[in-house]
């Protein structure tokens, strides 16, 4: 199958990345098959690589483009909202049942662990979400929402890993009550708030 007449490069990687996201959402990575791929968006073999080199590039690709970014898409929909309110409304729709895009991070993850070609091309995208939420915490520290004293890369380290976890202890496998879930978070959360009496 040729390339689509009239298709851009753009519309055309974006076809390859959401016919990937959908295969290794449904599939897993190691399963899916290229091939499958490339069909899914209708493209030749040759032409997909045209695009990109590999599968592990192709999935590292996909979750890029399509992988659920709870806690940035809160930030943008609601920039005057405070980063402490935002984290815990982030934390409190982690329990939720993922969607195939909300997957995709997780089959990135798992794949990084068996195939050193993913492991590579996943350690940049996790150091760019590590930086961009050690960031977010260096602007709550700025605004004296969190204790100065916070090793930023640490408190994003613990966010991903929060993030993660409840990703694979989802719902389906232990239904912690939503009420609870939120109680335990608004008291996380506040803990992480400068001392009593600390200078802002």
């Amino acid at each position: 199958m040729a390339r689509t007449a009239g298709a851009t490069a753009a519309g055309t990687t974006e076809r390859l990345l959401r016919a990937a996201a959908d295969v290794f959402a449904a599939r897993g990575y190691d399963a899916a098959r290229v091939s499958d791929i490339a069909e899914a968006a209708g493209l030749s073999n040759g032409a997909m690589y045209a695009y990109f080199g590999s599968k592990a590039e192709l999935l590292v690709g996909a979750v890029r483009a399509h992988g659920r970014r709870l806690l940035s898409h809160l930030v943008a929909a609601e920039p005057d909202r405070s980063i402490t309110e935002l984290l815990q409304v982030s934390g409190r729709r982690l329990r939720r049942r993922r969607d195939a895009d909300g997957w995709l991070v997780i089959e990135a993850l798992v794949a990084a662990r068996r195939d050193a070609d993913v492991a590579d091309a996943m350690r940049g995208y996790v150091a760019e979400r590590i930086e961009w939420l050690a960031d977010l915490v260096r602007q709550a520290q700025a605004s004296g929402e969190l204790d100065p004293a916070l090793p930023p890369s640490a408190v994003a380290h613990f966010c991903l890993s929060l993030a993660v976890g409840t990703a694979l202890v989802g719902p389906d496998l232990d239904d912690v009550d939503e009420g609870e879930w939120a109680a335990f978070l608004a008291r996380l959360v506040p803990a992480l708030a400068p001392p009593l009496g600390a200078a802002r």
